[in-house]
């Protein structure tokens, strides 16, 4: 027992650890070509456009 769970919990949070990386990296690449997106469409604008 480590911090007061069993080996096997440590276990199953490892492997959902390795599991959620690529899915933070996808999410990061749409996020930054969502920002890019949003800043290219307000050039020339006064103030931001609610959708």
């Amino acid at each position: 027992m480590f911090l007061g769970l069993e080996w096997y919990w440590w276990l199953v949070i490892l492997v959902l650890l390795i599991v959620s990386i690529p899915f933070k990296v996808k999410f990061m690449k749409w996020w930054n070509q969502r920002e890019k997106a949003k800043k290219k469409g307000q050039t020339g604008k006064w103030g931001e456009e609610d959708d």
